[in-house]
């Protein structure tokens, strides 16, 4: 039951170079971004990827497409990484482009156990090609598939030494459905608490989905666009 490990590195340490990596947050909030750093320190290659979006092009997954790691990649909001753009338009990475909710949806559906499902998003677009569609209730709907990982990487607020996972926010995002969708889950948290201090009606995911655990060293929080304004004065 005691998943802790002693850091990032040794928590990455059996990944190998061309497996599926599911990975959390949405944007640059609720990036496992220790355990980022950490694949891309081992040097791992060929990596197919799953996330909501590649980060920027020096935080988040972003560093990892810059050392040239990922192969493909799928994704479904990819606009604020000029390096992916590069990239894609380059003929460098192989992607695919999934509706968020969709894209949410395939993750579940590996958690639970279910191969595939219909969907009415897409039907009609380009996504439609080549894909199976069948009518229900005289509307089209597209097949798509499951998305299950060999690791998924998590970043959680707070954590106790069984896997249970608290998370903050918008940060909880795709980090849950990452978790259950991979055969190994990896969970950075911000605090590790001790067994039994979490409320079990506040726990997010339980830790039967987690396998292992590591306090993360440093935390950044980005922020992707910061737009300000001056403060209104009585006179304006």
């Amino acid at each position: 039951m005691y998943k802790v490990l002693p850091s990032a590195a040794a928590a990455v340490a059996d990944l190998a170079d061309g497996i599926t990596l599911l990975v959390g947050g949405f944007g640059l909030s609720g990036n496992p971004e220790n355990l980022i750093r950490a694949v891309h320190e081992r040097g791992v290659r060929d990596l197919r990827l799953v996330s909501n979006n590649a980060g920027t092009d020096d935080c988040g997954l972003g560093i990892l497409l810059k050392a040239r790691q990922v192969t493909r990649m799928v994704g479904s909001y990819v606009g604020e990484n000029k390096e992916f753009e590069r990239q894609l338009l380059g003929g460098e990475l192989e992607v695919e482009l999934c509706p968020q909710g969709t894209l949410a949806e395939r993750l579940r559906a590996a958690g639970a156990g279910i191969p595939a499902f219909y969907t009415p998003t897409g039907a009609g677009t380009p996504r439609a090609e080549g894909r199976e569609t069948r009518d229900f209730d005289g509307r089209p709907h597209l097949l798509e598939y499951a998305l299950p990982g060999d690791f998924g990487l998590v970043k959680a607020w707070k954590g106790d030494a069984h896997g249970n996972l608290v998370f903050r926010k918008t940060a909880r995002n795709f980090n849950p459905l990452v978790a259950k969708a991979a055969r190994v889950t990896i969970a950075e948290v911000e605090e590790l608490v001790p067994v039994g201090e979490l409320d079990p009606d506040q726990i997010h995911l339980p830790g039967i989905y987690v396998q292992r655990v590591i306090v993360g060293d440093h935390f950044d929080k980005w922020i992707e666009k910061r737009t300000t304004r001056t403060r209104p004065t009585e006179e304006t």
